[in-house]
């Protein structure tokens, strides 16, 4: 009877860890067979985000169509993705040149990608662009870019009636964060436009999605230490600023394609509390952010 107690727990928690094994193998496999042949258009697939896609997205055996504004980047990711998987079971990706500020270019893209494949089951909405700086400070002509970057491609995925459009977002499509006004007028733009885009598809057979991390962290960078951070104002940031890995995003991605999920937040507690805080009590959320924006002012005075 001893011994059988002091095993009870370890063998509790093995049982409890091969059960969440089994479920994560269940649940990778079916979002693996839910791209396999699929054709799939990934926009900035060269940024860090964009590679990890590519590579979830060609190891599950979709039709990749790789969109970057740089070709030795994306020959670079090509070489990549068919080094380290078995051409029998993956297509060799396609790849095309887009730059997403060249808004002219569009329906020529839309084109080479119907003559290649014929159609596009899940257009993978990766584009952005990011500005970070004081309203006054940003032209207008550099405000409509970064509108028009994460827009323009939904305009086109629409005429076909049937698929997945993914639009991976940000939770500055949920609140604003001071110096990026023209980046989160453009996120919650996006996320409008969204919502307006699921609902008026739900005639049609096309799945709607959004993905809203937080920041996407690089693979090295670190947050820089400042001593306006000490404060509630770091605590919130400081949470958002480590954001995810683009990893973890990608894997996400693929599991919302799989499930047809319509909205996710990716967050830690901190900055998914602020969302809620942002929605129920508009008043404390904005006194926070007031006052870091006046310690970060004081503090570089003093510098």
């Amino acid at each position: 009877m001893g011994i059988f107690s002091v095993l009870a727990l370890p063998l509790l928690l093995l049982g409890i860890s091969g059960i969440i094994y089994i479920y994560q193998w269940v649940r990778w496999l079916l979002s693996k067979s839910a791209v396999q042949n699929k054709v799939v258009v990934i926009t900035d697939a060269i940024s860090g985000l964009g590679k990890e896609c590519s590579r979830v997205f060609h190891a599950g055996g979709a039709r990749l169509v790789l969109c970057g504004r740089t070709w030795e980047k994306l020959e670079a990711l090509y070489d990549a993705l068919i080094s380290v998987t078995d051409p029998s079971m993956t297509y060799a990706p396609k790849l095309i040149l887009l730059d997403i500020t060249d808004i002219s270019c569009i329906r020529d893209v839309a084109k080479e990608i119907l003559n290649c494949y014929g159609c596009v089951d899940i257009l993978i909405n990766n584009a952005s662009m990011k500005v970070k700086g004081a309203v006054q400070s940003i032209s207008l002509e550099l405000d409509k870019k970064i509108m028009d970057a994460k827009l323009f491609w939904t305009y086109n995925i629409n005429q076909r009636r049937t698929g997945q459009i993914v639009l991976i977002n940000s939770i500055q499509g949920k609140i604003g964060i001071p110096f990026r006004a023209a980046y989160a007028a453009s996120k919650h733009a996006a996320v409008g436009f969204f919502d307006c885009l699921r609902a008026e598809m739900e005639e049609f057979d096309i799945s709607v999605s959004t993905v809203n991390p937080t920041f996407i962290c690089s693979y090295h960078r670190q947050p820089a230490p400042g001593n306006w951070e000490a404060s509630i104002w770091k605590f919130f940031f400081r949470k958002v600023s480590y954001g995810v890995h683009p990893v973890e995003v990608a894997e996400e991605v693929l599991a919302t394609v799989s499930r047809r999920k319509q909205e996710v937040l990716m967050a830690n507690p901190i900055p998914r509390a602020a969302v809620y805080i942002r929605t129920f009590f508009p008043e404390l959320f904005f006194a926070i952010v007031a006052s870091g924006i006046r310690e970060r002012l004081k503090t570089e005075e003093e510098n």
